[in-house]
């Protein structure tokens, strides 16, 4: 699956640094997938995205990994999201979020605690308005 390109394609310098750029966000979505509450699917549609303007056997390796790579086409598709991983999300994403405000971030740094609060509902609102396959 090839996406239509929106700019010319990248030479040199400027494809190197997607390529790394998609390598890094490859590197922690391989980590979440054994750390519970960091998420891969997000991480993997970031470095297709770079893997697009870079490397088309990197860009095809993601989309068709058997692990993460009918979630990434399902959302380059528009075709949304399972309701298990919705559900699974909200609940992952507000465990960490709760746990984070009242346990993890200091009393006197209210700021960081509003702004974890606003990601997670933006995080939230953002999966709401998939659709749910």
């Amino acid at each position: 699956m090839r996406l239509p390109l929106i700019e010319s394609e990248p030479n040199g310098i400027k494809r190197i640094l997607w390529l790394l750029l998609g390598l890094t966000f490859v590197g922690v979505g391989m980590i979440g997938i054994v750390i519970p509450g960091l998420p891969t699917t997000i991480f993997m549609i970031l470095a297709v995205g770079c893997f697009y303007r870079s490397s088309q056997r990197l860009y095809d390796w993601v989309i068709n990994h058997k692990y993460f790579g009918e979630h990434v086409k399902n959302y380059l598709e528009g075709r949304g999201m399972p309701r298990k991983a919705k559900l699974n999300s909200f609940i992952l994403i507000w465990f960490f979020v709760i746990f984070s405000v009242l346990f993890g971030i200091p009393d006197n740094m209210i700021i960081f605690k509003i702004i974890t609060i606003i990601a997670a509902l933006t995080g939230t609102g953002f999966i709401i308005s998939l659709r749910t396959i």
